[in-house]
């Protein structure tokens, strides 16, 4: 081994590259047999077993990684089963939800896809099925910066609030074909005050869209009209049964994502709609136990069932509009540009503000938030968002690299009907068709006429 390593001590260290190392110590073998300095005997025995290299650092070199152990530490001092003068002493040990390998791959994802230095980052991977964080980050460098931005501030979130809108309203009785008009609009509040949002880019479809192609789209004004037309209650409602803790105010814009909100609260949230409907506290620590091994705490793990499987199954759909090329249409689906990254079907929705880029994606195995902005402030610009997408779409991915994953399950009270992407209407064009999904009995009446005459005639033939 130590003779291999001159001829290239980078790749042959046994200490970062215990293969090559042994791969060219076995043609140094090779050729100590030929030349006679060791019998075939001692050259057949060697290799048999590993080799331990004494002194390998078990430290990594992430430069995240502790903005991950201040939330283990947030958590850990929260816990009235563990006195202080245990922490203090060092008399117990933690075990963690943390998965190294997925806060690597978030780490190398992140990195790779960022290129401006300025620009900061919070994100977060949580197993829905439980609420364990498995990857953390608050910052790009800890060593450069210790602020957490995961745990510690509030930004504002963008369009990913619709989706607590359109639970709302799926609730309420619209649909995934419920239209409404996009078009510039000045909208006259109870208040007396008037308030004339912009879609992105001042782009509008001019005509009546569906609540699908409005979420493809993240088309503002058709959120406005469905949250006015809700009533300002509703969505409020909705988002503080999932989880999220932040007061969020009953105003126009709430639907635009106008409130700050703290990345770990948030994710808190849409867990709730990854989990199914069961609403689930996010945690760090599975267990702590003293140094004789008696377990001192042990997470439970609960659950509350807070929103409709049904409801919750629609809309996790319905967020699956953002890559679907049928909705191509006078404008594209906001995360249309990654759909060639995934191999997994995940419900993505993404958000924008002048200073604020977040996406949020997830299936039933994990789900991925990422937030990029800059600390002081500075204007948004596509170039970090094409960042923030990118890093996303390679981290969820690495995720669910060794699992099985498949889609949620369609619960035996919902209904799919093929019908076009922008207007909901029934379609023989096959690039513009989608599948709406409906609770039965909610389908529009002209949709279930034609269908059942559909299917009557197919039976006839």
């Amino acid at each position: 081994m130590l003779a291999g390593i001159p001829k290239n001590p980078s790749k042959n260290n046994p200490v970062t590259s215990y293969e090559n190392c042994i791969k060219r110590a076995k043609v140094v073998a090779k050729s100590m047999l030929n030349n006679n300095y060791i019998d075939q005997v001692t050259y057949d025995h060697l290799f048999e077993q590993d080799i331990p290299i004494y002194g390998k650092s078990t430290e990594n070199n992430l430069q995240m990684l502790m903005y991950y152990q201040d939330a283990v530490i947030k958590e850990l001092k929260s816990l009235k089963e563990i006195p202080t003068s245990l922490m203090e002493s060092g008399g117990i040990k933690i075990y963690t939800t943390l998965d190294l390998e997925a806060q690597k791959d978030m780490e190398e994802n992140i990195l790779e896809n960022t290129k401006d230095e300025n620009v900061q980052v919070a994100s977060i991977i949580v197993d829905p099925n439980t609420g364990a964080v498995r990857a953390l980050t608050g910052g790009m460098n800890y060593a450069k910066s210790q602020y957490n931005r995961a745990l510690n501030s509030k930004r504002q979130v963008g369009s990913t609030m619709k989706p607590f809108l359109y639970y709302a309203a799926l609730e309420n009785n619209l649909t995934m074909s419920s239209t409404f008009s996009s078009e510039p609009t000045t909208f006259n509040l109870s208040n007396g005050q008037t308030y004339a949002p912009n879609n992105a880019s001042d782009v509008y479809a001019e005509k009546n869209i569906t609540m699908a192609a409005a979420v493809a789209f993240s088309d503002n004004i058709y959120a406005v009209k469905t949250h006015l037309f809700l009533g300002l209650d509703k969505m409020v409602e909705v988002a503080n049964r999932t989880g999220i803790k932040e007061d969020l105010n009953e105003v126009a814009s709430l639907p635009l994502g106008t409130s700050e909100i703290n990345l770990i609260d948030y994710a808190t949230g849409y867990t709730t709609f990854a989990s199914g409907g069961y609403k689930k506290d996010l945690y760090f620590i599975e267990r702590i136990e003293d140094l004789e091994g008696n377990i001192l705490y042990e997470h439970e793990k609960e659950k509350t069932l807070v929103l409709n499987p049904n409801y919750t199954y629609i809309l996790n759909e319905l967020l699956t509009s953002t890559t679907n090329s049928a909705f191509v249409d006078y404008t594209t689906p906001t995360a249309l540009n990654i759909k060639k990254k995934l191999t997994n079907k995940y419900a993505i929705k993404t958000g924008t503000t002048n200073t604020d880029y977040w996406i949020v994606g997830y299936n039933k195995d994990a789900l991925v938030m990422t937030w990029m902005g800059y600390d002081n402030n500075e204007k948004m610009n596509n170039a970090v968002r094409n960042s923030a997408k990118n890093a996303w779409a390679d981290t969820i991915e690495d995720a669910l690299k060794e699992t099985e994953t498949t889609w949620y399950e369609t619960p035996k009270n919902v209904v799919a009907l093929p019908l076009h992407a922008i207007t909901g209407a029934s379609t023989n064009d096959s690039n513009k068709a989608t599948l709406f999904y409906y609770l039965k009995g909610s389908e529009p009446n002209y949709l279930k006429e034609q269908f059942v005459n559909k299917e009557e005639k197919d039976k006839e033939n």
